[in-house]
Formats: C-alpha cells, sequence, structure tokens
C-alpha cells in the first residue's frame, strides 16, 4: 500500500496577519477547493473570509497536479 503524497497549503490572512497551515492531500485538496483557481480561506483568529491565488497557497500541489481533471 502505497503512502499518499501530502500537501501545504500554507497562507497568511491579509486582515490579522495570522499565519495558516493545512496539510492534505490531493483528493482532499480537490474535494475541498475544486478547479477554482482561487482559494476560500477562514481566518481561525479573527474569522475573515479571503481568497488566494492556488499558486500561493500550495505552490507545490499546483505544479504537480495542474489541477488535473479526476
Amino acid at each position: 500500500m502505497s503512502k499518499k503524497q501530502r500537501y501545504e497549503i500554507k497562507t497568511e490572512c491579509p486582515q490579522c496577519g495570522c499565519s495558516m497551515l493545512t496539510v492534505l492531500s490531493d483528493e482532499e485538496i480537490q474535494k475541498r477547493y475544486g478547479d477554482n483557481p482561487r482559494f476560500h480561506m477562514d481566518c481561525g483568529e479573527c474569522q475573515a473570509q479571503f481568497e488566494k491565488p492556488r499558486e500561493e497557497v500550495c505552490p507545490e500541489w499546483d505544479k504537480e497536479c495542474k489541477m488535473k481533471e479526476s
């Protein structure tokens, strides 16, 4: 059984500056964010909602998968 590749989703809240890190598999990323070129994010500290480009939030995953269709 092979181990799934995991990717870091890293961003910073534009309102309070709180940094966020989530580790997800490519299936989890696709399920959570779909084919949207911008990821919708929620700050756990100040509850602000914002969007960031996928290549900025997780450049490693975007480079490898290129948002391939499942």
